[in-house]
């Protein structure tokens, strides 16, 4: 497990700027106007070494300071739930706002490891302006400057220091296949249809991960463990933010599992959360399955299907080779085709091709469609290995690696999965001087 830092605090105190100095990248819209991060933002980072997951908490304003405060309280409370460390985010050139003492108050609650972020801190005279955030009684104080990366290379440091060790959360080496998704879209559903039959031998074992539930799963002789993360715990007197919740528990479920069936809702359509899960899924290295639930309730014409896997196959790029299974957990349509997907996509993540099959198929390939000349220089491909790595990764060898391009390494991993059907699993393509 490689852990979650969540990025908390009030609006317009610079958290998405930080969040993309942190993941290097612009995955969230940063603006002056306050509240303007509603979708989940969340990336992978990595800083000595060490990888982590980081959340970007955007605030919730919509109008009077009653809602706001119910909130905050929300998120703020399901990210102690799920963080293993917490970026408490502050302004130095406002100071102590009252918003800011409302998160204050809900994270002196917690025992989980509190950062404060001082951020805007632009000059050496602005140090002078931090001390006042001493006073939340948090200890450690890191004054940043978000928009420079000033600051950020000590911060993330410590971050590092107080994430949990790596460990394996599952008992066992059986595969492990994930029901992700977002609330609502039928993941309870799915599961309680697949495992409520007489064909199935069902354990419940609890992982380290909090509430995350492996259900070993036996299908045609087939073992392999269902990680579930459909259930929401139920809190007195806490008006949890569902959305921001299902988000924390998906990273982790993502993390400990080897292939990601991500359900989709047929009347609502692939949204932009889907793909953030997709996204994270393959930074992780997994496999992948999409599984278009409540089929049943869309109106079928003669091509309906055909033309909904277009529209979403185009929707889903640079995700290219992803099996699509149009399902109803509801009705139990597909939903054992659906595993038996799952099984084939785990089976295609740990497959090893030959080095004289891979070049006795790749390398006439390369001939007739070799990488172009750059600056003069002729590229000739001569070798090509597959790494020993715990998922696909291929070395191809020639005389000028740094000047292949990426449409390039496009077409070598096309030509990969065309060859040797990598379908749902993600291929690295290293390009090595020979």
């Amino acid at each position: 497990m490689s852990g979650i830092v969540a990025i908390v605090g009030r609006p317009n105190v610079g958290k998405s700027t930080l969040f993309n100095r942190l993941v290097l990248g612009r995955k969230a819209i940063v603006d002056d106007q306050a509240g303007v991060t509603r979708d989940r933002h969340y990336s992978k980072s990595t800083w000595n070494g060490r990888e982590f997951n980081v959340i970007d908490t955007g605030g919730y304003v919509h109008g009077s300071d009653d809602i706001f405060e119910a909130a905050i309280r929300s998120q703020v409370i399901a990210a102690i739930e799920e963080a293993d460390v917490l970026l408490f985010m502050v302004d130095t050139t406002t100071g102590i706002t009252d918003h800011d003492e409302a998160f204050a108050d809900v994270l002196r609650r917690t025992k989980k490891p509190i950062l404060v972020v001082a951020n805007k801190v632009d000059t050496n005279e602005m140090l002078n302006d931090i001390h006042e955030f001493y006073g939340f009684g948090f200890g450690e104080l890191f004054p940043v400057c978000s928009a420079s990366g000033s600051g950020t290379g000590e911060l993330l440091d410590r971050v590092v220091e107080l994430l949990p060790p790596d460990v394996e959360d599952t008992p066992s080496d059986l595969p492990r296949f994930a029901l992700v998704g977002r609330p609502n879209v039928g993941k309870s559903t799915l599961l309680n249809a697949l495992t409520g039959q007489e064909r199935t031998i069902v354990t419940p074992i609890a992982g380290t991960t909090r509430d995350t539930i492996n259900t070993e799963y036996k299908y045609f002789g087939k073992n392999f463990y269902l990680v579930d993360t459909a259930g929401l715990r139920k809190k007195a007197k806490v008006n949890e933010d569902i959305e921001f919740y299902s988000v924390m528990r998906t990273i982790r479920a993502i993390e400990e599992c080897d292939v990601v069936m991500l359900l989709i809702d047929a009347t609502e359509g692939l949204q932009a959360q889907d793909l953030n899960i997709l996204h994270l899924a393959t930074r992780n290295r997994k496999g992948a399955v999409i599984l278009v639930n409540k089929w049943d309730l869309v109106e079928k014409e003669t091509n309906t299907a055909r033309d909904y896997e277009a529209a979403l196959k185009k929707r889903l790029l640079p995700h290219n080779d992803l099996p699509i299974l149009f399902i109803s957990a509801t009705e139990k349509q597909r939903i054992f085709k659906a595993v038996e997907t799952a099984i084939e996509v785990h089976e295609n993540r740990q497959k090893k091709i030959k080095t004289s099959e891979l070049n006795d198929v790749l390398l006439p390939e390369i001939e007739a469609f070799p990488p172009p000349s750059h600056r003069g220089h002729y590229i000739k491909i001569k070798y090509i290995t597959q790494l020993p790595s715990p998922t696909p990764a291929f070395a191809f060898f020639c005389n000028h690696p740094k000047e292949v391009k990426e449409p390039y390494r496009r077409f070598l991993e096309n030509k990969l999965r065309q060859k040797f059907n990598f379908t749902g699993v993600p291929i690295s393509i290293y390009l090595r001087e020979k």
